[in-house]
């Protein structure tokens, strides 16, 4: 091998290695743009989805069905004196 054709090999194999490089990160925003598309399309399902739920009633925010007010010592006390306690003995 003379120096011209080391020479040559050099910046072929730099371009070779450039035109991988530019291969792998096209293919990598290929697999992005894929990813976004259908994360939006699972995005649209859930917004469907949460409108039809707070539509149909369903929705959990503002719900306080079965929650029962929490009672402070001095509503305690007041009914202990006023002998309105609830007992679950027969």
């Amino acid at each position: 091998m003379n120096e011209k054709e080391g020479a040559q090999e050099a910046p072929q194999k730099e371009e070779k290695e450039v035109t991988d490089i530019v291969d792998k990160a096209v293919a990598a925003a290929q697999r992005l743009e894929e990813a976004n598309k259908k994360m939006e399309a699972l995005l649209d399902r859930q917004k469907l989805m949460q409108a039809k739920e707070a539509l149909g009633g369903r929705a959990e925010a503002g719900s306080e069905h079965g929650k029962e007010k929490e009672e402070t010592p001095a509503e305690y006390a007041k009914k202990v004196m006023a002998n309105d306690i609830k007992t679950s003995n027969p």
